[in-house]
């Protein structure tokens, strides 16, 4: 008794030391720069650790929900510094907070509009027809309808504990969202974007025990640790640093990412474009942790099945969700995997080269058969553009828009972008 009495005594004369140092640590420490700003996102670059860097850059695409500096944590737990020690330069979205007059933003604007002007900014800023993506949770659901609308873009796509398939397959959350018991709209419409504080206990009601009991039983057990207490203030910093979600991009994914599950069924669409997952050709690697509670492997794995890419791989590892990009275990045999994957298929795609995935054709064949020299046909655009007759860029000058938009499904807009880049070709 007299020991345990002392125990405590000498914890609790811990306490200020180890409150200060929960207040001072610091997070997202590798060095970056803001290459380009849009309304409140911010788009970080990474340069490369190695002399020899990749040709392919990465882009890394968060979450709305949360800060992404969950991937930069700290020196020795981030997802960030492994890619650079890799020899990959990394561009991460931070999406920043929606003000009251984004809450009308939708899944389209997030995708059609924000991460395709950020690739078209990786593309341009590297001279590089297709960049590697990375995406984690939402991120990685944004990152696949946008692989699928935009596919000439993407070389690679990571998924990392991202939710693609709710079909009784998505624990906790999909039970909760179901729309039998949740209405999205309620929310948006008393609250307009959907707040931190609404978002962070739901999660934390997933393990009540645990998130309001356990964890402190363990700081406290752990005060004489000062790395144990830092690590820790780092998690809760991340954790108590939540941002509000534009309301109607919420309403939207709660509807028809959980309650429809349009994406998984191919019957998802955007700003009239329908997010076609039979684009879904090119290499595609899915990251799932075994104790995911969040997006279980379930809610995951049924995806590959459903598209027709050819070169698919599932690293599933013994993890959580956040721990996948925290834990010392992952970071010492999950990431240097991921990298290698990553690495092996970063073929070089240079605009105005006949390398493989570039938009030319190799010298000395007929460049009127090449559609892939327009920007934004790729090899599924072009496929699907043979199948209606159109083979040339002539042939595509000629076509009238509103035809052609209704024949491959596809908003005109961008048939009508496609005809005027093969008009001014043919002139």
């Amino acid at each position: 008794m007299l020991t345990q009495g002392a125990d405590a005594a000498e914890m609790i004369r811990l306490l200020p030391d180890r409150i200060e140092d929960l207040a001072s640590v610091e997070v997202g420490q590798t060095a970056s720069e803001v290459i380009h700003s849009e309304n409140k996102l911010d788009l970080l670059h990474y340069e490369a650790l190695t002399d020899d860097p990749h040709n392919t850059p990465l882009l890394v695409v968060y979450a709305l929900i949360n800060r992404p500096y969950i991937l930069d944590l700290q020196p020795d737990k981030s997802v960030v510094r492994r890619f650079l020690e890799d020899g990959f330069d990394v561009y991460l979205i931070d999406w920043g907070e929606p003000s009251r007059l984004d809450a009308s933003l939708t899944l389209g604007d997030y995708v059609n509009r924000y991460i395709d002007n950020c690739v078209d900014v990786v593309r341009e800023r590297t001279g590089t027809d297709e960049i590697n993506v990375l995406g984690y949770c939402m991120g990685g659901t944004l990152s696949t309808m946008y692989a699928a609308l935009h596919p000439e873009k993407v070389r690679t796509l990571g998924l990392m504990a991202t939710g693609l398939c709710f079909d009784d397959t998505g624990g906790i959350l999909e039970q909760w969202g179901s729309e039998e018991y949740f209405d999205p709209e309620a929310i948006t419409e008393t609250y307009g974007n959907v707040p931190a504080e609404f978002l962070a206990v739901g999660f934390a009601q997933m393990k009540p025990v645990e998130n309001y009991i356990g964890k402190y039983t363990i700081l406290f057990d752990n005060l004489e640790d000062k790395t144990a207490v830092e690590n820790f203030g780092r998690m809760e910093r991340w954790v108590r640093d939540g941002v509000d979600v534009a309301g109607e991009a919420y309403r939207q994914f709660i509807e028809e990412i959980y309650q429809k599950n349009a994406l998984y069924r191919n019957e998802l669409v955007l700003d009239g474009d329908p997010v076609d997952i039979g684009n879904l050709t090119m290499p595609v690697l899915q990251i799932i942790g075994s104790f995911d509670h969040l997006i279980p492997p379930d809610a995951s794995k049924p995806f590959m099945d459903a598209i027709p890419s050819e070169d698919t791989d599932i690293y599933e590892f013994p993890t959580g969700h956040v721990g996948m990009a925290v834990s010392g275990k992952a970071h010492a045999e999950l990431w240097p995997r991921v990298a290698t994957w990553f690495r092996e298929r970063s073929v070089t795609s240079t605009k105005g080269t006949d390398t493989p995935g570039g938009s030319d054709v190799p010298e000395g064949a007929d460049q009127e058969q090449s559609l892939q020299k327009l920007d934004g046909i790729g090899p599924a655009y072009e496929e699907r553009l043979h199948d209606a007759g159109i083979s040339t860029v002539s042939q595509l000058a000629a076509a009238d828009p509103a035809a052609l938009a209704e024949r491959l499904g596809i908003s005109g807009s961008r048939v009508s972008s496609w005809i005027q880049q093969a008009q001014q070709l043919s002139s």
